[in-house]
């Protein structure tokens, strides 16, 4: 097994048990404890760990990202309620943009019974899983590739989504506060899905509960410069009021 293989399976162990025992690792991957060490301490250079006494704990901080294929794995049943609820909301013949977020990989996985409809988008993988589609129109952004996100990003990015107009933009994001709105990572991911938003009729995000109440580094989105939120299980009664309030239509699963 690669070193590169083997720690993201130690990402994969972290993002669902929050922390990891160097012992234990050691014998699962049948490697030393100083190999799993210097696995650990890489994880920690990268600001995905940070090595505790014996191990490593999560890293909780909004505005760093796991790698893409360790997030895709991460709350996918999940996603898949949002995806369906998405489903329910496309309507054939629509024009949308979906952004390089994991869970628009379900969306657009969910969608495919659709008919004639327009996907414009800067995520790889979105246009892997669409290119057996028939009868849609796929648009794939310009932009530079994000290495280990599969996703383009930057000026020509943005300026793809500027000369669109769409009925439905549906984007996500790494924190949802009712203050803050929806936040990223950073400002590569963040202006592209600010353009989404301006370019489309109805402004969709689907974010799942671990989002909500949580602030990453850049805005995307006040609260109301929403429309939807589609989300995998019943927020707070404060987050209900703002929505109502806001006029903010909410889906989740029953």
């Amino acid at each position: 097994m690669l070193a590169l293989e083997r720690r993201n399976l130690i990402l994969e162990q972290l993002q669902e048990e929050k922390k990891v025992v160097v012992s234990e690792l050691a014998t699962k991957f049948n490697v030393s404890e100083e190999t799993i060490r210097r696995d650990l301490d890489k994880l920690d250079r990268d600001g995905l760990a940070v090595k505790s006494y014996g191990g490593a704990i999560i890293n909780e901080n909004t505005s760093i990202d796991m790698p893409f294929n360790v997030r895709k794995k991460k709350n996918v049943a999940g996603k898949q309620k949002m995806a369906e609820i998405i489903a329910g909301l496309i309507e054939d013949g629509d024009h949308i943009t979906l952004d390089a977020s994991t869970t628009a990989i379900f969306i657009a996985k969910a969608i495919k019974q659709k008919q004639h409809l327009t996907i414009v988008t800067n995520s790889i993988e979105v246009i892997i899983e669409l290119s057996d589609v028939s009868d849609w129109n796929i648009i794939s952004s310009g932009g530079r590739l994000k290495e280990g996100y599969l996703a383009l990003v930057g000026s020509d990015t943005i300026g793809t989504f500027n000369n669109y107009n769409v009925e439905k933009a549906i984007i996500s994001g790494k924190g949802f506060d009712l203050q803050k709105g929806l936040t990223d990572s950073s400002e590569e991911f963040a202006q592209p899905k600010q353009m989404m938003l301006r370019s489309a009729q109805t402004k969709i995000v689907v974010v799942d509960h671990s989002k909500f109440d949580k602030v990453a580094f850049s805005r995307i989105a006040d609260l109301g410069n929403i429309d939807i939120v589609v989300t995998d299980e019943r927020p707070s009664e404060a987050w209900i009021r703002a929505f109502r309030d806001q006029g903010i239509r909410l889906y989740y699963p029953n």
